[in-house]
């Protein structure tokens, strides 16, 4: 079939499932605002506006950043193409904080050296700009030689063929100037020849550690005090090609965070020979980062190793399982629906490589005569289960508490009874992140039948409240940046299917009972959060979930008035700021779908 054709009826299908979920107003409203995004010009849409520009240099002029640290941008030079050098300097030159400079470490063969030294000759004026020639090395050494000429209390990095945004010093100056953290990074661009019209914006996520050892997701910009640069003692060759990677493992093992800047200050080109055009282009990059991974893990003493990812350029890291492996008591709460019951159990055992577990079926007020004769003969079949009953209406935050008190295990497993195990490794794989230090809960990749994902992470924010990331992407997808595709920090995850160590749930005092139906996940995931854990989300871990794509939302009568009083208490309790804006999501991002489009108006000020 034409590729075009089969994308067109892809697209179709996606319309008439979100058409009937959400309705023919909403889905009008979407879909004319996806056409203004694509028939709006991109020309400098990422760039900050004149007027804020000239206020910044204002700020400047009148000295009003003077206690501002200098920062050093080192740049390993080696035949570099002269438009693209005189783009680098220009780029440092229109900057509204002057207070910077430019340090070459100029590593040019004798056939291109002609071609740089003449464009060094047209900006020797200016005395900012200091070069080193050097003998070629690797990458890592080049930069470490670029360093030791640099005077500014900060560094930043800067490719040899890349551009900076105009107000790209001014914020790593302030921002080193007002946060306690010594390592800041920002949003980035790709761009072809001109970054008037970018091709493409990466929007990041704050600080995710479990996201940075799956990829390198900080890249550009990254700047940091000199003092911490030294400190880890550079780049190091033996991760050339990954020494970036390798280097901000290394500071955030002294730091224990990033700050991060949701502005794009940085323009990456695109070009065969980089990167940004996929790691083909530099087939070494891969080992150098599974080094810098092995020896993050050594430095940090954790019983782990590190693999090639789903993707080219991601990563995952295999946690040992503790010598004694701890029990899991998998919660499922039923009522009735015994054939969905069983093709769970059924899936449970025939694909779980994770031997110590048992199965809790909570019954609630089931009336079918079938349930309790398939009770009555479900230890024959199913030697791990057990039922135990709760009588009372259906809450979905007190039938699972109720099924904690009668849990023997260490770990519970919250798992609906409408799903279906897809790989072998699934629970181990949750064993495997929920058993690590300062992990409060984990959460799964689920599917719908057809394939598309039902959930990938909670995004706290989307729809004015919270809603599933990367909602109706395909199977097999990397979703944004590779989120769909790698071990990331969220928010929140969906109770559908989700692990936590007892420790933790008794800590944050269980699910709220207040939250009956709706909510409650989110509220228990921010509320171990606020606890100082950290939610993770696994795509190594796969159900099929078999709720309906045209469920849709409680919409009318006491269901409505019933989930708007629960999205109150949600409100209530965080504040509409915190469920507005998700750290682990980004601000440029859109909060009326879960494709991570871009807004329409960034972060320009």
């Amino acid at each position: 079939m034409n590729l075009k054709i089969k994308r067109l009826r892809e697209l179709m299908a996606y319309g008439v499932g979100y058409l009937k979920q959400e309705g023919f107003a909403h889905t009008w409203e979407r879909g004319v605002g996806f056409l203004r995004r694509r028939l709006k010009s991109k020309r400098g849409r990422y760039l900050p506006t004149k007027q804020v520009l000239a206020a910044q240099c204002a700020f400047c002029r009148e000295g009003k950043a003077d206690s501002w640290p200098k920062i050093s941008v080192l740049v390993p030079l080696y035949n570099t193409p002269e438009k693209y050098l005189s783009q680098l300097i220009d780029s440092l030159q229109a900057q509204t904080d002057p207070n910077w400079e430019l340090c070459f470490a100029d590593a040019s063969s004798p056939e291109g050296e002609p071609t740089v030294a003449a464009v060094l000759s047209k900006y020797a004026e200016d005395t900012r700009i200091k070069v080193q020639k050097i003998e070629n090395g690797d990458i890592a050494t080049n930069t470490n030689r670029a360093a030791q000429i640099a005077t500014g209390q900060w560094l930043t990095l800067l490719d040899h063929d890349d551009i900076l945004s105009p107000n790209a010093i001014f914020e790593l100056a302030q921002a080193a100037a007002t946060q306690p953290c010594p390592f800041i990074y920002s949003d980035e661009a790709l761009f072809i020849s001109d970054i008037t019209r970018p091709v493409a914006g990466h929007f990041k996520p704050d600080y995710s550690p479990e996201y940075l050892r799956s990829c390198n997701y900080i890249c550009h910009l990254a700047a940091f005090s000199k003092e911490l640069f030294e400190q880890t003692g550079g780049e190091r060759s033996i991760c050339s090609g990954s020494q970036d990677h390798d280097l901000f493992l290394r500071m955030t093992r002294i730091t224990g965070a990033a700050y991060h800047i949701p502005k794009v200050l940085y323009y990456w080109r695109v070009s065969q020979t980089s990167t940004s055009g996929g790691v083909g282009a530099k087939p070494y990059v891969e080992q150098a980062a599974l080094q810098a991974l092995t020896d993050d893990l050594s430095a940090r003493g954790v019983a782990a190793h590190a693999e090639k990812g789903m993707f080219p350029s991601t990563y995952h890291i295999v946690y040992d399982l503790p010598e004694k492996q701890p029990l899991v008591s998998i919660l499922i709460p039923n009522k009735d629906h015994t054939d969905d019951l069983e093709k769970l159990l059924q899936s449970v055992e025939e694909k779980t490589e994770y031997s110590n577990y048992e199965v809790l079926i909570i019954e609630n007020n089931s009336a079918a005569p079938e349930t309790f004769a398939y009770y009555e003969d479900l230890p024959r079949h199913h030697s791990r289960c057990r039922v135990i009953r709760w009588p009372g209406v259906f809450n979905f935050s007190a039938i699972n508490n109720f099924g904690r008190k009668e849990a023997k295990g260490e770990y519970l497993l919250l798992l609906n009874n409408d799903m279906q195990v897809i790989n072998r490794g699934w629970l181990t794989e949750l064993v495997r992140q929920s058993t690590q230090p300062g992990i409060g809960a984990v959460g799964a990749l689920l599917y719908y039948p057809d394939d598309t994902v039902q959930h990938a992470g909670i995004i706290v924010g989307l729809g004015g409240f919270a809603g599933h990331s990367h909602k109706y992407a395909r199977r097999g997808g990397s979703g944004y940046m590779f989120r769909q595709a790698t071990v990331n920090n969220l928010s929140a995850v969906t109770g559908a299917c989700l692990m936590v160590p007892v420790a933790v749930f008794d800590l944050v005092g269980g699910l709220d009972e207040q939250f009956a139906v709706a909510y409650n996940d989110v509220d228990f995931c921010l509320r171990i959060r606020q606890a100082g854990y950290r939610i993770v989300f696994t795509p190594y871990t796969q159900l099929y979930h078999f709720e309906s794509k045209s469920r849709g939302l409680d919409e009318q009568g006491a269901a409505k008035e019933r989930f708007m009083a629960e999205q109150e208490k949600l409100t209530k309790r965080f504040g509409r700021e915190q469920l507005i804006h998700d750290p682990y999501y980004n601000r440029n991002l859109t909060l009326d779908s879960e494709d991570f489009n871009e807004t329409a108006v960034f972060a320009r000020d």
